[in-house]
């Protein structure tokens, strides 16, 4: 089958980022990753700081709440809150929406959490893929990344926990479902041989270092 989007879900920690770029590099393919949030700051006419608080986090009930309850009284007041100048987790949502499935018609993309193996579940020549890695492995990684005074076995685990919630909340999906994905590997070996299983399961052949 010929491929024309990739999405890879990721642990924290997995080198998940970073493979998924290789991968991208090899196959000549545009990259949504940290540019997701560009576009949805771009689109949305905001700064990406505010886009990136909302980035794969959950809401909480009580911030749901507060939402609809400021809209419900503004309207009760007489007052139309002008939906352009209001950005929340909906608003996020429905342009990420809007720009996955734009860069799945335009194909040849490489595309990093955020929901995209719920988003383009059901669209044809869509490769989905899940990386993982032990523990230990992940602490390994993230300890120069982060730097002194981090516990980074907690953080692993709250960043983790967030991205679960984010799927269950946003889609109603367990995000490590293996049904969800064509493949599930772990990253724990080498991230450079990660990616070129990851290419050789999507084209077939053996891709040049």
């Amino acid at each position: 089958m010929g491929y024309r989007v990739l999405t890879v879900s990721r642990e924290f920690g997995s080198g998940g980022g970073r493979i998924a770029k290789m991968v991208a590099e090899k196959l000549g393919w545009k990259l949504l990753d940290g540019a997701l949030i560009e576009a949805i700051a771009r689109t949305a006419h905001v700064d990406p700081d505010v886009v990136s608080h909302f980035d794969e986090h959950v809401e909480s009930w009580l911030s749901r709440m507060n939402r609809k309850a400021m809209r419900s009284t503004a309207l009760a007041g007489g007052v139309v809150p002008e939906e352009n100048s209001t950005f929340d987790p909906d608003t996020m949502l429905e342009l990420t929406r809007q720009i996955m499935e734009q860069a799945y018609a335009d194909g040849n993309c490489v595309i990093v959490g955020r929901g995209a193996q719920c988003i383009l579940q059901k669209k044809p020549g869509v490769f989905q893929v899940f990386i993982y890695a032990p523990l230990r492995d992940r602490v390994q990684r993230l300890r120069s990344r982060l730097g002194p005074g981090v516990n980074i076995e907690q953080r692993v685990r709250t960043v983790d926990a967030e991205r679960m919630q984010y799927l269950q909340q946003k889609f109603g999906q367990v995000w490590n479902n293996p049904h969800l994905y064509d493949m599930m590997i772990s990253s724990h070996h080498d991230e450079e041989v990660t990616a070129r299983v990851i290419l050789y399961a999507m084209t077939g052949t053996i891709p040049n270092a």
